[in-house]
């Protein structure tokens, strides 16, 4: 990723994370990919109704799908308004979708959402990390070095 797509990604008004994957997984490598949405999800979303907790990826016939993201149902929505929990389809290209395909056929690894958000040109994007699980001991791990810069944070602004 290069700065100018990071910049963007700050600039964003939406920004829905998944701050328990950075815990839970070691990312091994990240994609950005579309979203297709109905009307009702997209207008929700740019409301900052959504949800991240407890989603993955999986790939069904050449189609990344994104299956436990919670895209609240829109206020203003009458009977044409969606399904909170659907599974909902990722635009990649053929190439990242065989890579990926290749590399969650190993042992431990997962296609895990890690961030969405509203680009430049008001479409949604959701950017996915290929991931690691972590072990038990490296969770504690985590936990002690967030701990240790908090500290070290702390000590400096005393100074």
């Amino acid at each position: 990723m290069n700065k100018e797509q990071q910049e963007l990604r700050k600039k964003s008004p939406i920004q829905i994370k998944n701050k328990k994957a950075a815990f839970d997984f070691f990312i091994v490598d990240t994609y950005t990919a579309g979203i297709v949405l109905t009307g009702t999800e997209i207008k929700s979303l740019r409301l900052g109704k959504a949800s991240l907790v407890d989603t993955f990826c999986f790939i069904h016939n050449g189609e990344v799908w994104v299956k436990g993201m919670n895209i609240s149902p829109y206020f203003y929505g009458s009977y044409n308004n969606h399904e909170a929990k659907r599974d909902r389809k990722l635009l990649l290209n053929r190439k990242e979708i065989r890579h990926l395909q290749e590399d969650t056929k190993a042992v431990g690894f997962t296609i895990v959402p890690t961030l969405v958000f509203i680009d430049d040109k008001g479409r949604a994007k959701i950017d996915i990390a290929l991931c690691r699980g972590k072990k038990q001991y490296d969770k504690r791990e985590t936990l002690k070095a967030k701990q240790d810069r908090r500290e070290m944070d702390r000590a400096i602004k005393r100074f």
